[in-house]
């Protein structure tokens, strides 16, 4: 081979060489900054925006079992914890000791061979009280009974309506009203599950609950004679969102908002979507960032419920916001201040206190894990 047609070759291969990097860097630009998520171009509905987020990689979750399939399984049990006694033990260990139900504890019993996965601001009716999950935690398989993290949103009743906790009413089917979803635990709006997440005060939970009642009753019912009545009787969150009018209008907001993401999932399943970043009036308010597309897709129907809630009641003139903006909120994660729990073995929970920010991380840690299952970022 002649000197030339070598030297031709070299070039070739260099130049492939530099076409193959320059495309691996455009991928990772693709991917955002440092954060590893793309902030996409966003799907608006009235004052609600959402902007849908994609990763360059995802991991397997088939494993976790969620909240809402526990319950309708009648795998996982969530009872007062005064209740407790009856609830096999399954591991040798000093008996404990349940005195009493609580406002802020309940007790939760994984029968299933799954790790189940519990997010912060998912509701549980019944019991004396209803209650919202105050953090993110995995609970092993077949687990022993766990003390839950928990908040009224129910200041007004102590009576017991049921022994065990289960769905609210308000999420049987999506909010595209089709047969395919079965019932499913409520999700707190963001300014409740921040109350709950953020401030760990159950009397900023309250006064949270009582002021989106009082939101609701001069705006999503003003004009509608006779139900401004009904929602004045209750002190229940879960039944104030129960409400048919209120329902009517969270629909209208969650439905398209919620048809078009289903779509874009679709198209751009090979790229990870992965999550949102919300925000209501021009504002950004929240992010949801999942281990996979599959996570997502099962906690999206009550997700985009509890955003279209937010915005029902916090109307005011829409502002447009940039995907630069989500792109940046998703980009800064450096805080003043974190703090870490762990249980050894199963999770840890991470939470990063910055400017004009909070952020919550569940990582797994449970064998062939080790990533981050959920990640919540709250505006202040």
């Amino acid at each position: 081979m002649s000197p030339k047609i070598l030297l031709a070759a070299a070039v070739l291969v260099i130049v492939a060489g530099m076409v193959a990097v320059d495309q691996r860097q455009a991928l990772a630009g693709e991917i955002g900054g440092a954060s590893g998520y793309k902030v996409l171009e966003p799907i608006r509905h009235g004052n609600l925006t959402v902007f849908p987020v994609v990763t360059g990689k995802s991991y397997s979750t088939g494993e976790f079992l969620t909240l809402d399939e526990g319950l309708r399984s009648g795998d996982v049990v969530v009872t007062e914890a005064g209740s407790v006694q009856g609830l096999v033990r399954r591991h040798p260990m000093p008996a404990v000791r349940y005195d009493g139900a609580q406002v802020n504890r309940l007790v939760l019993v994984n029968n299933s061979k799954r790790p189940l996965l519990l997010l912060a601001g998912e509701i549980v009716t019944g019991g004396k009280q209803d209650r919202v999950i105050g953090k993110d935690r995995i609970i092993p398989a077949e687990s022993d009974p766990v003390d839950l993290s928990v908040f009224c949103v129910e200041p007004g009743r102590w009576v017991a309506t049921s022994e065990h906790f289960g769905v609210s009413e308000a999420m049987y089917g999506s909010a595209t009203g089709g047969p395919t979803h079965a019932p499913m635990a409520m999700m707190a709006q963001p300014s409740v599950r921040a109350k709950a997440m953020g401030d760990k005060d159950q009397g900023e939970v309250w006064a949270e609950v009582r002021k989106q009642k009082n939101a609701v009753v001069s705006g999503a019912m003003a004009g509608v004679p006779a139900a401004p009545a009904e929602v004045e009787r209750t002190d229940s969150y879960a039944r104030l969102m129960e409400n048919q009018e209120v329902k009517r209008q969270v629909d209208a907001v969650a439905r398209p908002i919620e048809e078009n993401y289903q779509s874009l999932i679709r198209q751009v399943r090979d790229r990870n979507a992965v999550g949102v970043v919300v925000a209501v009036n021009g504002r950004i308010i929240w992010a949801d960032i999942f281990a996979s597309t599959d996570l997502l897709q099962k906690y999206w129907p009550k997700l985009v419920r509890s955003y279209a809630s937010e915005a029902v009641v916090t109307r005011a003139k829409d502002v447009d916001v940039s995907v630069n903006r989500a792109q940046a909120f998703l980009e800064d994660m450096e805080g003043r201040r974190e703090t870490i729990e762990s249980e050894p073995g199963v999770y840890r929970h991470t939470e990063v206190n910055g400017d004009g920010f909070k952020a919550f991380a569940l990582t797994s840690l449970l064998p062939k894990t080790g990533f981050d299952v959920h990640v919540a970022k709250m505006a202040e």
